[in-house]
């Protein structure tokens, strides 16, 4: 059982890890570019995987994704809730950039499709369920790449994203307390 206020030390939330991260936060923007370039979904991997796996021939259309950076707000709010035994509610507002790499032939096009495709209200339904907007879908920028001595087209777009984190953490309601009031009056005190 986590810390709460009453128990004193380090408060972890109270739920380990609500809003979506690492794999799981990886997998959602995956599926939005295979639904929107129509891409197999084997064919938009992740940019960063274990091991060296053996990238797709030349002639082959595909995606490497992944997030690069996440900043967040310096200073999030934080408001009480007194129902149940209370507890305080931490929201913050997330930027998450996104850097997705289309090879290929159709590398460009597929690069557009998914700009142009982000900007349909549609195809931000299922990114919008786990509280994520598009803030930005960046320029395309070409960016040939040297593999076993032979170039290899490849097309960059950054897309930046936004969501709000809440997290809730074990601070209890006050149900008493015996204060110790001083008065601004010299040598009166109460009880």
């Amino acid at each position: 059982m986590p810390n709460t206020s009453a128990t004193g030390g380090y408060l972890p939330p109270s739920v380990a890890s609500p809003p979506l991260e690492g794999d799981s936060l990886d997998a959602e923007f995956q599926k939005a570019v295979v639904g929107i370039t129509g891409l197999p979904g084997p064919m938009v991997r992740p940019r960063w995987q274990p091991g060296n796996p053996k990238q797709p021939e030349p002639g082959v259309d595909w995606c490497a994704i992944g997030v690069t950076l996440q900043t967040s707000d310096a200073t999030p709010h934080i408001q009480h809730d007194p129902d149940g035994d209370g507890l305080d509610r931490l929201k913050r507002h997330e930027a998450i950039n996104v850097l997705c790499t289309f090879y290929g032939p159709n590398g460009m096009r597929n690069a557009a499709m998914l700009r142009d495709g982000l900007q349909m209200p549609q195809n931000l339904e299922a990114l919008a369920l786990v509280n994520i907007g598009l803030n930005n879908a960046g320029d395309i920028t070409a960016v040939p790449e040297l593999v076993n001595q032979q170039w290899v087209k490849r097309y960059d777009i950054p897309l930046t994203f936004s969501r709000q984190v809440v997290r809730e953490y074990g601070v209890l309601n006050v149900l008493s307390a015996n204060p110790i009031l001083i008065s601004d009056e010299v040598g009166i005190i109460t009880n």
